[in-house]
């Protein structure tokens, strides 16, 4: 068996969640009740809540940037990162970071994006050209 990460939060509303995790990101929803909704979250468990989500702030400083503490991330391979930026963009979807490559040229470089769900909760999403840079120091 893979190692899966499992992450529970809070959210205010379960059907504009649903919209989002599915209709957005492409999401598969898993098992769900009146509470409580879990979604395949690219090959993750994500369970969703009702409840107040977390407080966040903008003091997470990545080179000339400020981003959303604490925040949930995924870090996809670079094809896939940019096919779901695409789909992204030709939704409409604002962002708090629109798809940028971060460190370019450098150990590390990637592509990044940061949204926000419909209750608030920050999401980045990584794209690396190779896993090897994922970890590059």
């Amino acid at each position: 068996m893979r190692s899966l990460f499992h992450l529970a939060y809070h959210v205010r509303d379960l059907d504009a969640a649903r919209a989002f995790y599915t209709g957005v990101l492409g999401c598969a929803e898993g098992r769900s009740t009146e509470t409580w909704v879990d979604f395949d979250f690219f090959g993750h468990q994500i369970s969703l809540h009702l409840g107040e989500p977390f407080a966040t702030t903008l003091t997470g400083r990545v080179g000339d940037h400020l981003v959303p503490m604490p925040h949930l991330g995924l870090v996809l391979a670079m094809p896939d990162w940019q096919a779901l930026a695409d789909r992204l963009v030709s939704l409409g979807q604002t962002f708090v970071l629109p798809p940028s490559i971060r460190f370019k040229g450098q150990p590390g470089e990637q592509a990044t994006l940061f949204l926000l769900d419909p209750s608030g909760n920050p999401i980045e999403i990584k794209g690396f050209a190779s896993q090897d840079g994922v970890f590059e120091a």
